[in-house]
């Protein structure tokens, strides 16, 4: 089982740890350095230009190209997780450019997570097309698969068209791993269909418990080697409970998934560090000295 951290700083609700807050460059590396340090697999960042105020999700979010490109810099192992981007705010190409650009200086450590969207508000404000927005999502993941890893690209679809572009510089890995959010069937069946993943939402942002996600994934004929991620239902304990992390890691393991995005209890910085190393002694991540 692997697992990565749903990274805290980077986004706030009113659910957040207050500390948090206060928290800026600093703290996030700390963060960032020791999760790379414990064998933690992805780090996340969410994805959002514009917000109306009073969101309940929250107002605070950083971006995640700039983020994962300050931190790649300063880490060796972990990789960068979009979690998730609205992939009708972007052309292909542009995604391909950019992101391509961030596998390259960062060895292939780019795995890229999509949702279609839903805050109407956002895509008006970003002059994004809201109703179409499933087939035009659709469109574009096969658009990107075709662009994420060649130099001189071409696709032809509904939505999206070009022919012997080149993208210089380009994705490091022959084959980006591209995971689709969302905690539907339909965002299921666009996964299995056009990705190599599937990461819903949390259980507080209405994604599925293991149980369901079992049911779910059973559900469909997902392709060899493809991938699932599980947000466990509570902020885990690893300092002061270790044995529950073998539970969760079973629980997890039961319900298809493939990697936990993990999240713990927390009250300050230090609090947050010294729960990382607990999960990843009691889980037995690869740690290095």
């Amino acid at each position: 089982m692997k697992v990565g951290i749903s990274s805290p700083i980077v986004a706030l609700s009113g659910r957040r740890p207050a500390w948090e807050a206060e928290a800026g460059t600093a703290e996030l590396l700390r963060v960032a350095q020791a999760a790379d340090r414990l064998g933690y697999t992805f780090l996340t960042c969410p994805d959002h230009v514009a917000v109306p105020p009073g969101l309940p999700r929250g107002e605070r979010f950083y971006d995640p190209l700039a983020t994962f490109a300050f931190l790649a810099g300063r880490t060796r192992r972990i990789r960068f997780l979009p979690y998730v981007l609205v992939l009708p705010f972007y052309h292909p190409l542009e995604i391909a450019k950019r992101y391509g650009t961030l596998d390259h200086l960062s060895g292939g450590r780019l795995t890229l997570a999509f949702g279609v969207g839903n805050l109407r508000e956002e895509f008006d404000l970003l002059g994004a097309p809201f109703d179409d927005r499933g087939p035009r999502a659709d469109d574009a993941l096969r658009a990107l698969r075709a662009a994420l890893s060649g130099r001189t690209v071409s696709y032809e679809g509904p939505y999206y068209a070009f022919r012997d572009m080149v993208v210089d510089p380009h994705a490091a890995q022959p084959r980006v791993p591209l995971w689709v959010g969302g905690h539907s069937d339909r965002a299921l069946r666009r996964a299995v269909a056009l990705g190599d993943g599937w990461c819903p939402a949390p259980r507080s942002f209405g994604g599925p418990a293991p149980e369901e996600m079992r049911r779910m994934l059973d559900r469909h004929e997902a392709p060899e080697g493809f991938d699932a991620v599980l947000t466990p239902g509570e902020r885990l304990d690893p300092a002061g409970a270790p044995g529950r992390v073998g539970e969760v890691i079973a629980e997890a393991a039961e319900a298809g998934a493939t990697h936990i995005n993990l999240t713990v209890r927390h009250e300050s910085l230090a609090h947050y560090l010294e729960q990382l190393e607990a999960f990843a002694e009691a889980a037995g991540l690869d740690i290095e000295p």
